[in-house]
């Protein structure tokens, strides 16, 4: 069993090229990254390459290939939405151009979200932008020519978009969880036509904490899906809202799912074939880690029969965790803990930075915290607790990070940092 992680497709562009981080958690979508030499001290006078200001708010992560790197942002009350186009090497400001305009957008009801929270996907010659219901966008990368928009897959977002979009092969998937309805589809890349589509099935009959079932916040998700081959069928795997569901990417068929009390998960799940078993964060509220055996004859409901563990201490609220050394990496709360991939147990669990919104990322063995307070807590992919070091941003850290080489590219809440030895 493998993971698959949404690789470029061959055929775009002449020669085997991709991207160097092309969605939400980078090339194998799970936050682990090969390189060798990444920094693991910074500040604002140092290793700093450039460093740009960013207009309005968002928290998508940077999406980077043929050496220009990507964002989304938007004005804070959602009236407009901009994709902004910058030189990897430089800096340099190649597009920056308002493609939503809205008189009336829905309110985001807190301060947690953007209206640019989504992270698109790209890849050699097209990059494909999200912003909710608001509107999914494919560029031509080199002309920045709209190849295609769909602009009628609609939700009530509740308190915002964020769900990121996904890529397997032709399929771009859509997560639309909403507080009225909740559902994926699965786009043409090459044109945006429908392929397939398929509402979650998912009972909303019992209320959490005394919360009504019918809340819009008991209803709706901010995750992404992730996609393993079982057998011979290439699983899509996303939490949502009250459980999990595993669908046939090909199909948008149902095939497995695990029924949980929470609500509004973000964390991406993360898979390992160490354990041929799949990590899921089951959201907000007395939020879990459920450790889910994948078993290509598994049908329905698996709650009982697959779970192989599952932990409540120190859970993430938003950020996605990391796997690295036979370790499961997390950060919430002021709490940075490592836990046992194949038993759940706790490794160790120390004070470190305040609360988490950025996913962390593993390279060579070490593990990057980034807190909400701009703290960059870098520690041994051990077993024992070791900070490396601690480094400081101004801004502090919601949208996560992304890597090229042996550069981070870091998005602070005003900012946006090329950091590099």
């Amino acid at each position: 069993m493998k993971f698959f992680s949404s690789l470029v497709a061959a055929g775009l562009l002449a020669g085997n090229l991709q991207a160097q981080w092309p969605e939400f958690r980078g090339p194998n979508a799970d936050g682990t990254v090969d390189s060798k030499g990444l920094p693991t001290e910074w500040s604002a006078e140092k290793n700093v390459t450039w460093k740009k200001e960013i207009h309005g708010l968002g928290w998508s992560t940077p999406l980077i290939s043929e050496g220009k790197l990507w964002l989304t942002t938007a004005t804070e009350d959602g009236r407009e939405m901009s994709i902004l186009c910058f030189d990897e090497k430089s800096g340099e400001v190649l597009l920056d151009r308002v493609f939503i305009t809205n008189d009336n957008p829905e309110p985001l009801a807190n301060n947690m979200n953007t209206y640019a929270s989504s992270t698109g996907v790209v890849e050699p010659g097209r990059i494909y932008i999200h912003f909710g219901a608001y509107g999914t966008f494919c560029l031509d990368t080199e002309t920045f020519e709209t190849l295609w928009q769909r602009r009628d897959l609609t939700c009530s977002h509740w308190r915002g978009p964020a769900s990121s979009l996904a890529k397997w092969e032709d399929k771009i998937i859509l997560t639309m969880e909403g507080a009225d309805q909740q559902y994926f589809v699965a786009l043409n890349k090459g044109t945006g036509e429908t392929l397939w589509r398929r509402d979650r099935g998912t009972h909303f009959d019992d209320e959490t904490d005394g919360v009504p079932a019918n809340s819009g916040d008991m209803r709706k998700a901010y995750s992404t899906p992730i996609f393993v081959k079982v057998g011979e069928t290439v699983q899509m795997i996303s939490n949502g809202a009250k459980a999990a569901w595993a669908y046939d990417v090909e199909t948008g068929e149902e095939i497995w799912n695990v029924h949980y009390p929470t609500h509004s998960p973000s964390s991406r799940s993360v898979y390992s074939p160490e354990t041929n078993m799949v990590y899921i964060n089951t959201g907000l509220g007395k939020a879990e880690i459920w450790a889910v055996k994948l078993d290509p004859e598994a049908r329905g409901d698996i709650s009982e029969s697959h779970v192989a563990w599952k932990i409540f201490q120190r859970t993430p609220k938003r950020m996605s965790p990391v796997i690295s050394n036979g370790l499961l990496f997390m950060a919430n709360g002021g709490v940075l803990s490592a836990v046992d991939i194949k038993t759940g147990d706790i490794a160790w669990a120390e004070r470190g930075g305040g609360e988490y919104s950025a996913s962390s990322i593993a390279a060579n063995g070490l593990v990057y915290h980034f807190d909400e307070e701009g703290l960059c807590t870098v520690l041994k992919a051990a077993g024992e607790f070791e900070v490396v070091s601690e480094n400081q941003l101004e801004g502090g850290f919601m949208g996560s990070p992304a890597v090229s080489g042996e550069a981070l590219f870091l998005r602070t809440k005003t900012h946006l940092y090329r950091v590099e030895n």
